[in-house]
């Protein structure tokens, strides 16, 4: 994975009831340490490990920017963003 790139997500639980938005420079990398719970903190009491949504950008700041808007957004802003690309 090129580590020039830097990614905000969103992860969710298996049943949808959780959401977390995250930024990375590795998104593989932190996908699997989220699966694994290799971080404690907030993803791991909440078993959130399935990945639902990314962007992608070129500057990190760009993606930090974006990771505290998508966190500063309604649940129900967040279900729109992911499922606007499956209509």
């Amino acid at each position: 994975m090129d580590e020039r790139y830097s990614f905000t997500y969103i992860l969710t639980n298996t049943r949808h009831t959780v959401f977390y938005a995250g930024v990375t420079s590795n998104i593989i990398k932190r996908v699997w340490e989220h699966k694994n719970h290799v971080v404690e903190g907030f993803t791991k009491q909440y078993n959130i490990s399935v990945l639902v949504y990314y962007e992608i950008f070129c500057a990190t700041l760009d993606a930090i920017a974006r990771e505290k808007e998508i966190k500063g957004k309604s649940r129900q802003y967040k279900i729109d963003l992911i499922n606007k690309d499956l209509l």
